[in-house]
């Protein structure tokens, strides 16, 4: 009976998935960031708090920054851009993912790297808004040349185009908790 309603629940999420794509995604998109933000601060923060101690508190404040860039705008960058990748190079062969993977490392990953390091720190009201994009991208883009282009290869070959901004979601959850641990480290210096 249990896998039954499992089953079934299963069933009714894909369903409504499949017929708001968008907002699916979007909200998706949003909850992974905030969730990437919470396990950064818990499990890798520069002084968690010893086991024996009661843990740090959670910045919210953060955790609601990070969120509101993941949804102002890299789920909406996102979802636009994966069905325009679609639609400019369709299928899953060989040359199509291929290109698509070289266009996202290109286009796609400087700006979205970008916006996350910018959009924080507008929300935060800094008066450099560029001071942790010039100390962080390149260390940023260059992990992230190696982790996205084995990760959107797999999008690209395999996933079916309704469920790829959710996949980009799920896979950018440990891009993001990555992204929001480099934040942390104030005094990083990229190589």
């Amino acid at each position: 009976m249990l896998l039954l309603v499992r089953r079934f629940t299963m069933n009714r999420a894909w369903a409504s998935f499949q017929a708001h794509p968008y907002i699916s995604n979007v909200l998706g998109y949003t909850a992974l960031f905030a969730s990437a933000d919470l396990i950064q601060q818990r499990v890798l923060a520069r002084n968690p708090a010893p086991a024996s101690e009661r843990p740090a508190e959670i910045d919210w404040h953060q955790t609601a920054r990070v969120a509101t860039v993941g949804l102002c705008f890299h789920a909406n960058f996102n979802y636009h851009w994966l069905r325009g990748l679609e639609r400019m190079l369709p299928g899953g062969g060989l040359s199509a993912v291929t290109r698509k993977v070289v266009l996202d490392q290109l286009v796609a990953a400087p700006v979205t790297i970008s916006a996350f390091y910018i959009g924080l720190s507008f929300l935060e009201n800094r008066d450099d808004l560029l001071e942790d994009w010039r100390q962080k991208f390149w260390t940023s883009y260059k992990a992230g040349v190696v982790y996205w282009s084995t990760m959107q290869a797999v999008n690209f070959a395999f996933v079916p185009p309704v469920a790829r901004t959710a996949f980009v979601g799920g896979i950018a959850l440990t891009f993001t908790i990555f992204l929001c641990h480099l934040r942390q480290q104030r005094g990083h210096r990229p190589d």
